[in-house]
């Protein structure tokens, strides 16, 4: 797979944050103590170090992280799975959108998460890898991550499962609370609601592959996290207390952009890093 962008620049986590705390270029210019121009160039994406650093501290934001974000010094560590593990991605209007495969190796039973836009290459390595699907996984049900699902469940004839507070519109869709556990061979699962981006936006925390994984959706992503007007302040205690309170180790395979991991993401995420 070719290397993803990240989902969002500096620029994006700046508008994310004045948006979730509801303060306004004036009120964040004040508070800053920068100019209005000078706001209004660094929002334009002219990195003035100075600015950032200045602006990312009334925005609750870490101002190292933040500043290499601006210039592009980060790019997560990509970590490898030996056997039992696909990402895809694939093209959705203007972005791009994953989708996850999971499957122990020897009973060749496996797990989808999301579809992405097209699962055409996720069904080429189901039937590549001879795997039975007993499971499609949605993290929620926006559109992007959710349009090809009739042609998944088609193809395989697995049951789809999305959260109580985020049922699927599709018949037969089946729902979980959270906390709900799942087995795929040797492989466990469990449901993290990690919601705010959406309502009821999961994590889903699979041990078993050799690694500890989180499959997060749209509730953080290399760098950033899930945008919410209305539900940051949810979003942030949710991704704090369920996903940061992971293994250090643990791979998040995000809703758009690479992989990271709750370690590297405790260093570089703005919203997040120590």
């Amino acid at each position: 797979m070719p290397r993803l962008l990240l989902e969002d620049n500096y620029t994006d986590v700046i508008g994310k944050a004045q948006r979730g705390l509801k303060i306004s270029d004036e009120e964040l210019s004040a508070l800053a103590e920068v100019s209005r121009a000078d706001l209004a160039a660094v929002k334009a994406g002219r990195p003035i170090d100075a600015v950032i650093r200045r602006v990312a501290r009334h925005l609750k934001l870490s101002p190292d992280a933040l500043e290499d974000l601006a210039h592009g010094r980060w790019y997560p560590e990509q970590a490898r799975f030996q056997r039992g593990f696909a990402m895809f991605s694939t093209t959705f209007e203007d972005m791009k959108v994953n989708s996850y495969l999971i499957w122990d190796p020897r009973e060749r039973s496996a797990a989808v998460f999301d579809t992405g836009a097209d699962c055409g290459e996720m069904l080429d390595v189901i039937r590549a890898e001879k795997l039975q699907v007993h499971y499609i996984f949605l993290t929620h049900t926006h559109d992007d991550h959710i349009a090809d699902l009739a042609r998944l469940v088609a193809a395989t004839g697995a049951p789809v499962w999305a959260s109580e507070r985020e049922p699927a519109d599709i018949p037969g869709a089946r729902t979980f609370q959270e906390n709900a556990h799942f087995h795929v061979g040797e492989l466990a699962i469990k449901t993290l609601l990690t919601w705010g981006h959406s309502p009821g936006l999961t994590t889903f925390f699979v041990t078993g592959l050799g690694r500890a994984l989180a499959i997060v959706g749209d509730s953080l992503f290399a760098g950033s996290m899930g945008g919410s007007a209305a539900h940051y302040a949810e979003q942030y205690r949710n991704d704090r207390q369920k996903i940061f309170s992971l293994p250090r180790d643990t791979v998040l395979a995000c809703g758009h952009g690479p992989l990271s991991s709750v370690a590297q993401e405790l260093l570089h995420n703005p919203f997040f890093a120590q």
